[in-house]
Parts: C-alpha cells; structure tokens; sequence
C-alpha cells in the first residue's frame, strides 16, 4: 500500500476520523463547534432551509455547497405539503447521526467515536433562534405572536423536555 491509498471501510474513513479525534484531544478549543441554519418563509407554512457555514476547528467553515431543505406540513393540517414537517427532520437527523455512527463505530474500536473527552456531551450545549420579522404589527405584537409559535411548536418541545427515544435491534 502507498501512503496515498487510505484504508475505507463502510465509506469511513477510519484515519481521519481518529486524526480528527486525537487533533481535538490535543486542542480542545478547535472542538468548540457552531451550527447554523437559515430558514426563510416562503408562504403559508411552507419555508426554506439553507445550511452553508460553520463554526469549527478554531475557524469559519464552509460546505462544498449550500444544502436546501423544503419544509411544510401535509395536506391534511390544511398545507401545500412542499416538504416534510419538522418533526420529521428531527426523525431524520435522528436516524441518520444513528446510522451514521453505526458505520463508524463499526470500523473502531467501541471506546467511541470522537470521545477524545467522556466528560463532554456530544449534542448542543445550547441553542439561539434569531427573528428578523417584518411584518405590519407592533414589536410586541410580534413578540407575542412568537411565543405563541414557541408554545405550539413540537421541535421546540422536543428540545426542550427530556424525549423517551427507544432503541432496537433486530
């Protein structure tokens, strides 16, 4: 094997992963990550969700392209259904960071995948909603009107309150 050909195995790359592992061992600072998405309504309960930047190894990061996400509600909650609700994209990223862990866990050993520090939860340590309203009402008409949102919103639920997520292997 030359030093250029990298072992990949269930399409993980198992040397990066655990360079990226032992890099954030060595500088915890660059593990600090920021996520971001911009959602922009486009009528009804339909809106767009586009994903680019982030936060992440000391720097500003950016993906090989922007990702858009359609979200909408069914036809039965009285909506165009231009795409899936968010309780489904919760499902979805659910089952794909399990899914994807499974992958990678798969070609490691079982000590984790980037457990550089046990004492670090893997998910978000907080979360920021920022509105830019512009609507034809007072700031707080619009103040109430989201927390009315807030208050009916299942993902924000969801976030919120511990969720009994089961597991299970067949």
């Amino acid at each position: 094997m030359t030093t250029t050909e990298i072992p990949i195995d269930n399409g993980v790359n198992v040397e990066a992963l655990l360079g990226v592992r032992d890099a954030l061992a060595d500088t915890p600072e660059i593990a600090q990550f920021q996520w971001r998405s911009t959602v922009s309504w486009v009528n009804g309960t339909h809106s767009r969700s586009d994903v680019e930047t982030f936060y992440g190894f000391g720097a500003e990061q950016q993906h090989h392209t922007t990702f858009s996400y359609d979200i909408d509600h069914p036809l039965q909650f009285a909506a165009q259904d231009n795409g899936v609700t968010p309780v489904e994209y919760v499902l979805v990223a659910l089952g794909g960071c399990l899914t994807a862990g499974v992958a990678a866990v798969a070609q490691m050993d079982l000590h984790g995948i980037l457990g550089a520090d046990p004492d670090v939860r893997n998910g978000f340590s907080g979360v920021t909603v920022s509105y830019q309203i512009d609507a034809d009402a007072t700031a707080e008409e619009i103040r109430a009107l989201v927390a009315q949102s807030q208050k009916r919103s299942a993902v924000y639920d969801i976030l919120t309150n511990p969720t009994s997520v089961t597991v299970d292997v067949s």
